[in-house]
């Protein structure tokens, strides 16, 4: 069992749904100043949010929610062609300026902490590496975070969540699919990104919707490329990416 945490009551929270497992782990940063400042939020029923834990800078960890309630924490949201994904997840905030305060990377230190929370998360809910998600994945468009300086990669080789090492760019692709176009093409990668999770419809019209799930998709899985625009490499990711979801976890 994980020692050393800070039980810290936050009142907003309920009841999980009938027959709705925990199977998904959602990843958050605060995007606020500083631990108490995330905390005073996190715990003021006024603010209606919450998540079930809350890791500080120096790797201090704090429950808020127990496992067993829902946690306000990743609001409108879907994956894996579910809705609400609140009532299916367990949330960890990382304190974090974010993109309004003044974004940075994440701490040594904090990251350590969350390696070995999530992996117990992991194992005590049966959650499988794909379906450990930023918050940017189950609400694209509408949220960033953690954002593209996360540690994604590192978390993957301690077998939390997936990270595509392997992939090469699709020689097949001649230029990039860009918002405006149509076709069997735009269709092929609307198909991939549902059937590895996320919600987009796959109309073969690649519109302001689309965009921003390929933009999510990159700020998770190709952080040096965050333009919404579905490249050779971020096509290949994808690829490579559905084949890890069916077999063993971490990177590969």
């Amino acid at each position: 069992m994980l020692r050393n945490v800070i039980e810290r009551a936050s009142p907003n929270h309920d009841e999980r749904p009938a027959a709705s497992a925990v199977d998904i782990l959602v990843l958050h940063y605060t995007d606020m100043a500083d631990a108490e400042a995330a905390l005073a939020r996190l715990c003021d029923p006024a603010a209606a949010v919450s998540a079930h834990y809350l890791i500080d800078d120096d790797g201090t960890t704090y429950r808020l929610v127990s496992e067993t309630r829902r946690a306000w924490h990743a609001g409108r949201s879907h994956w894996r062609g579910r809705d609400g994904i609140n009532a299916f997840s367990i949330g960890i905030e990382l304190v974090n300026p974010g993109h309004s305060h003044g974004y940075r990377a994440f701490p040594q230190a904090q990251m350590a902490a969350l390696r070995a929370l999530a992996q117990e998360v992991m194992e005590r809910h049966g959650i499988p590496p794909r379906n450990v998600l930023g918050h940017s994945d189950v609400a694209p468009g509408r949220k960033v975070d953690p954002g593209h300086l996360f540690d994604w990669p590192g978390l993957a080789r301690a077998g939390v969540g997936l990270w595509p090492t392997a992939a090469a760019p699709d020689a097949g692709v001649a230029a990039p699919l860009r918002r405006g176009q149509q076709g069997a093409a735009v269709r092929a990668l609307q198909d991939a990104l549902a059937d590895y999770g996320y919600g987009v419809a796959a109309d073969g019209a690649f519109g302001a919707a689309t965009e921003a799930v390929v933009a999510a998709f990159q700020r998770h899985f190709h952080p040096s490329e965050i333009t919404g625009a579905g490249d050779g490499e971020t096509l290949a990711r994808l690829a490579r990416l559905r084949t890890l979801a069916g077999g063993a976890p971490g990177a590969a």
